[in-house]
């Protein structure tokens, strides 16, 4: 399937974990399964005794959302801490973990970066980590299960996946931002503007760092996802976080596009097209540099970007 990887995650029961993750933007399909036990043969009843875990294969588009996004928010909904434990379940069945595909290397790299992130905020966590062994398919009436019996048992506040992923209160300055912008950046940000192609510094940028929206001050763009297109604007292949841009028809002079937005200025940035690299997931976000400011990886914490910094290739 175009652009879709899995990941399998353990975090307790699986009706809510599944649950939860089916609510996000770019997850494409789940399926809940046993995973890691000692064969490729268990059961419902019989799990405790092949030592799987309760486990969520999830396939999702990378070019909507990144592996990085898709840990923070299974952070967020288990205790990392709790050894064979997540709510009110106890038993080896419940514990947690992450298991990529055999031979995925970048997902291996991803998680281990991922996991030592968070050891070094809260500490070592008890996680288990490691490719994934002997997954089976749940029965089926556990598939989908809280859709089917909505008030069933769920461990997870489900409410959360609609929650930011990172908390931002940056605040927007929505008095006089015409005399904060210069021209180029109010016409492109309030008139839907283009800048000329080749003139913004920030097409020639390729340090590290975050790209953020000129108004709001949100992270947009990583430099881990920003490649030379040559079409003259700076170019990348996704969003930072899967939320934070809205994509809108655009049938002004007499084409058919997709403007970007960004939500948190509600300002114009840009256009995305299906002319990317392959590799990256085929999407080139074409952004004029004058809705933008590059912040580099050196000066993330002092400016309050710190959070971030996991995005950060």
């Amino acid at each position: 399937m175009k652009n879709i990887k899995i990941i399998y995650l353990a975090g307790g029961c699986f009706w809510g974990t599944e649950a939860y993750f089916k609510k996000l933007k770019g997850i494409s399909k789940t399926l809940v399964g046993y995973a890691n036990g000692d064969s490729d043969d268990t059961s419902y009843e019989i799990v405790s005794s092949t030592d799987h875990a309760e486990t969520v294969k999830i396939y999702y588009d990378f070019s909507k959302i990144s592996l990085t996004e898709i840990l923070l928010h299974y952070f967020r909904i288990i205790n990392p801490k709790s050894i064979n434990r997540q709510g009110n379940d106890i038993g080896r069945q419940y514990r947690t973990g992450i298991y990529w595909e055999d031979g995925d290397s970048e997902s291996e790299k991803n998680v281990k970066d991922f996991i030592k992130y968070e050891e070094e905020k809260i500490g070592k966590v008890a996680v288990e980590i490691s490719p994934i062994k002997n997954f089976v398919k749940a029965e089926d009436y556990h598939q989908d299960y809280l859709d089917k019996n909505p008030g069933g048992y769920c461990h997870v506040n489900l409410n959360r996946a609609d929650d930011p992923i990172i908390d931002d209160d940056r605040e927007f300055l929505e008095e006089n931002k015409r005399a904060y912008l210069d021209d180029i950046s109010y016409d492109v940000m309030e008139n839907a503007g283009t800048e000329r192609p080749f003139t913004s510094k920030l097409n020639d940028e390729y340090r590290r760092g975050i790209y953020v929206d000129k108004l709001s001050k949100k992270p947009l763009f990583a430099s881990s996802d920003k490649f030379d297109s040559g079409c003259g604007w700076p170019s990348f292949s996704r969003p930072i976080v899967s939320t934070y841009l809205d994509e809108n028809v655009d049938r002004s002079f007499g084409m058919l596009r997709t403007e970007v937005r960004s939500n948190s200025s509600d300002s114009h940035l840009g256009h995305v097209f299906p002319d990317g690299p392959r590799d990256k997931g085929g999407l080139r976000y074409c952004i004029n540099g004058a809705a933008l400011l590059f912040i580099p990886y050196e000066e993330m914490d002092e400016k309050g970007y710190s959070d971030y910094k996991i995005f950060v290739k």
